[in-house]
């Protein structure tokens, strides 16, 4: 588990600067909420699954997405599902530090991005070994502006720095950004404005501005970023007619399989969709608009016997970011 306190930076006489930040944001949260629900699965049923994620880690410190080299992206999901496991040793942090050293200059996306920011916290928090300890000047401070260089003109926030126009799911990222260094969301009220504009009649959201029909993952994302401004004060972004419409819309989408779907036209579920939608249903108090013994049996048979979980009934693989949606809706569902 994540202690209750963590230092971003500490220059080099050991004085942790105004970047030091209290770890109890939304990611914390739904951390805690997974390690509780995982707690009380057997040994026998969390052990593969550790077992399975320890095996994911390379040589170099990262950990392996599907084509098998190291990736910051898989190497974030990793860490996420180790440490809701209580599997995340002093050993694997120093490891992956490593691995993250070799990634903190360059040019990346925003999902890279955040992966490398969480996943520096998470090695630091557990294995106490600081990523950024050898940088000079104001961590934090340099995180948020470069955050700053993926918002785009309609005030939302892109994957990439050049692009026109904003993305809900990246939005969400930029904001759990924000609340990982304990700093404010700029133009707050230009980000409710901009989710606001992805909000469409079914009750859903779209990830980008074209789309006319919601998607469970976007809806997911703006659902988070409202409740992102909320735990900021002031105006109440999450209202209740958002949240009866997002219900509405989500209670729609389980598949005869009992996972949920990614959209209303698809005939399939899948484990990611099945986890954000469950995770938002769960957060908004509309679980029992779906039957939750069928999802927990959904994500049951898409688990490997030697530990992984794969992304749908049809997918021959498993890897370790369906790894962690699996064992969220076994938390959540246990």
């Amino acid at each position: 588990m994540l202690p209750r306190r963590s230092a971003w930076y500490t220059d080099r006489a050991g004085n942790v600067d105004e970047s030091e930040t209290v770890v109890t944001g939304y990611l914390q949260s739904l951390t805690e909420r997974l390690a509780d629900g995982l707690a009380r699965l057997p040994e026998a049923a969390r052990a593969p699954h550790v077992r399975y994620l320890q095996s994911a880690q390379n040589a170099d410190g990262g950990f392996a997405g599907r084509d098998g080299g190291s990736d910051l992206y898989y190497t974030a999901f990793a860490l996420r599902a180790l440490a809701a496991l209580d599997a995340l040793t002093p050993e694997v942090c120093a490891r992956t530090a490593a691995y993250l050293r070799q990634h903190r200059t360059g040019h990346v996306g925003l999902p890279d991005f955040f992966s490398l920011l969480y996943g520096s916290l998470l090695v630091q928090a557990v294995g106490g070994v600081d990523v950024w300890a050898d940088v000079t000047g104001n961590w934090v401070s340099l995180v948020t502006a470069t955050l700053e260089t993926f918002r785009t003109a309609d005030g939302g926030y892109a994957r990439s720095t050049d692009a026109q126009s904003g993305s809900t799911y990246n939005t969400f990222l930029v904001g759990l950004c924000y609340n990982l260094c304990g700093r404010d969301w700029p133009r707050p009220d230009d980000v409710a404005a901009f989710i606001q504009s992805r909000r469409r009649e079914d009750g859903g959201f779209v990830d980008l501005k074209p789309m006319r029909r919601s998607g469970t993952n976007p809806t997911a994302a703006a659902v988070g970023v409202l409740q992102l401004l909320d735990s900021a004060g002031g105006r109440q972004h999450l209202t209740e007619d958002i949240r009866t419409g997002v219900i509405d819309f989500l209670a729609e989408l389980p598949s005869e399989e009992g996972g949920l779907r990614a959209n209303g036209r698809i005939p399939a579920a899948d484990l990611l969709s099945t986890f954000t939608g469950l995770w938002t249903l769960d957060q908004l108090g509309g679980r029992d608009r779906i039957d939750l013994a069928a999802a927990r049996r959904y994500a049951q048979s898409l688990q490997a016997p030697g530990g992984g979980f794969r992304g749908n009934s049809w997918d021959e693989c498993t890897d370790v970011e369906y790894t962690f949606y699996g064992l969220g809706v076994l938390a959540l569902l246990g």
